[in-house]
Order: C-alpha cells, then structure tokens, then sequence
C-alpha cells in the first residue's frame, strides 16, 4: 500500500529543523562549557545537574526538541531519504551562526563549500523527491530495523567497554550521536507510517501489529536518550561546528540506508537516480568534513 507524499512540505519543515537545532546547538555547547568549566573528561552527574540549571543550555535543549518535533512531522509528509540529507544545510546555519557572533566574514574556501554542500543537498533531495515512495511497514521490517538496534547497542556498549582504559577518542561521542539520532528518525518514521495506515484502514486493535510499533516506541526512547547523551558529551570535547558536521554526515547516512535497504523507499527507482545519490552524498561529505575542518571555534 502507497501512502500520500507531500515531499515539499516536508522538506521546508527539515529545513526549519535545521535552523532549530543550528541554534540550539550552539546554546547548548555555551551551556556545557560553563557547566563543566576547566574539565575536559566529559560530564558526570553533577555536571548534567549543572546543566539543567543553566539557562541558555534549557533554552538550547528546547529548540533542540522543537528541531526534532519538526523533523518528525516533516516526516509525516515525505519519505525518510528526502527528509533527512535535508539536515546537511545544518552546517551552513552554524557557519553562518559562527561569523555572526565571531564577526568574521565567511572565508572564499567557507563559501565555496557551503555552495558545493547546497548544490549537493539540492540534487539529492530532487531526485529522491521525484523517485522515492511511502509504503506502509511490514511487520518483518520493522521487527528487522528492532534486531538491528539491538546489536548497535551491543556493540557500541562493547566497544566503549574496550576502549574506556585506552581512552575514547572525541569524535567517537558525535558518531554516536548522530548514529542513534539516525535510528530515532528511522524509526520514528515506521510508527508515522503504521499509524497513518491504522487511521486509513481504520483498524485501532490491540494485536502483535500494534505491540510491535509500541515495542518501535521504547526504542525510539532508547536511541534518543542515548543520543541526547553522546551529543551532550560530545560538546565537552569537541567544538559545536564538528558536532553538528557529525551530526549532518552521520544520521542522513544511517537513515538513507535504512529508508532504502529496510523500508524500501527506493524501490523501482531508476538505476541512474543511485548514481546521483552517491554522487551528490560524496559532495555533500566532501563539504561537511570541508567546513568543519575550516571554521573557527565559537567559544
């Protein structure tokens, strides 16, 4: 069954979820700074209590859920692949967040890279708008997207359990983020599309159907706190502008693969369109690692 697809609506709502968390970042990575003032060995619970008495970290941590809710809804009205790689014009806000509270004008190497990240993000978003489709959810997948959560989790665990006496490297806390926030989109759209297909069909029964989306809630609640903690820690040993770069590369890249292996978005595409998919996430790559390699601390 084919769902209604709205993709310009949705994709003008991930663009305000990027401007939310561009903003929110930015005042929750302040937030952090002053909350863990002089240690760099990340926040333990004193810290995260600190946080939650500062004002411009709360405030931060309420356009961030206002981000989320926007992209959820965006989600309502497109497919995953066309909402997500959306979030790479994240990037793009905090440059130009950067120099307007630094009072430095975008360097020609920024320009350029924001210019090749929008060209990027355009003809990915076109051609998976134009391509792409919304089916409702099987039970196999998303029984499928569940069992493959849980050995993310397994594994992350187990590697952090490794490297906890070596040492965690700063970047592995962004990938972390952006790897459950991938998995939060993922499957916050699966409970999307199963409730939209229960209201179409108009079938509100307590079944295996219905327990397994309740079951998709409790890991969009697992994967999102997770994700809210790596994020917060990523902050205290990373700069806001590798943290949102890691955020844009890693969570559209976890769930364009998920919408396209899993959920099938992509199904009868034309071969050519992958080609532009792979071509235009290179570029868009490219330009994230490109402007967070270039721009300039905020604090």
């Amino acid at each position: 069954m084919e769902l209604s697809s709205f993709p310009i609506i949705g994709i003008a709502l991930a663009v305000l979820s990027a401007a939310l968390l561009t903003v929110g970042n930015h005042l929750q990575s302040v937030g952090v700074e002053r909350a863990k003032g002089a240690s760099t060995s990340g926040l333990g619970a004193a810290g995260f209590w600190a946080l939650a008495r500062t004002p411009g970290w709360l405030l931060g941590s309420v356009l961030f859920g206002l981000a989320i809710l926007a992209q959820l809804t965006a989600l309502a009205f497109a497919p995953l692949i066309v909402v997500q790689p959306v979030g790479v014009i994240a990037l793009v806000f905090a440059s130009a967040l950067t120099a307007l509270v630094t009072r430095r004008r975008p360097s020609s190497a920024e320009i350029v890279a924001i210019l090749v990240a929008v060209a990027s993000l355009a003809a990915f978003v076109g051609v998976a708008a134009a391509v792409s489709v919304q089916t409702t959810i099987t039970d196999r997948e998303l029984i499928l997207i569940l069992i493959i959560l849980l050995v993310v989790l397994a594994v992350t665990f187990a590697v952090l359990a490794l490297l906890r006496r070596r040492g965690i490297p700063p970047v592995a806390y962004v990938v972390l983020g952006g790897l459950f926030a991938g998995f939060v989109a993922t499957l916050g759209k699966t409970v999307i599309l199963r409730v939209q297909t229960a209201l179409a069909s108009q079938d509100f029964r307590i079944d295996d159907t219905n327990l397994l989306t309740i079951a998709c809630l409790v890991g969009i609640a697992v994967a999102g706190a997770l994700s809210i903690y790596f994020v917060q820690t990523a902050h205290t040993v990373n700069t806001p502008q590798t943290v949102v770069a890691g955020l844009t590369i890693v969570d559209p890249f976890i769930a364009v693969i998920l919408g396209i292996s899993v959920l099938g978005e992509a199904v009868g595409a034309p071969l050519w369109s992958f080609g532009v998919f792979a071509v235009a996430g290179a570029g868009a790559m490219w330009a994230v690692w490109r402007l967070a390699s270039i721009t300039q601390p905020t604090r």
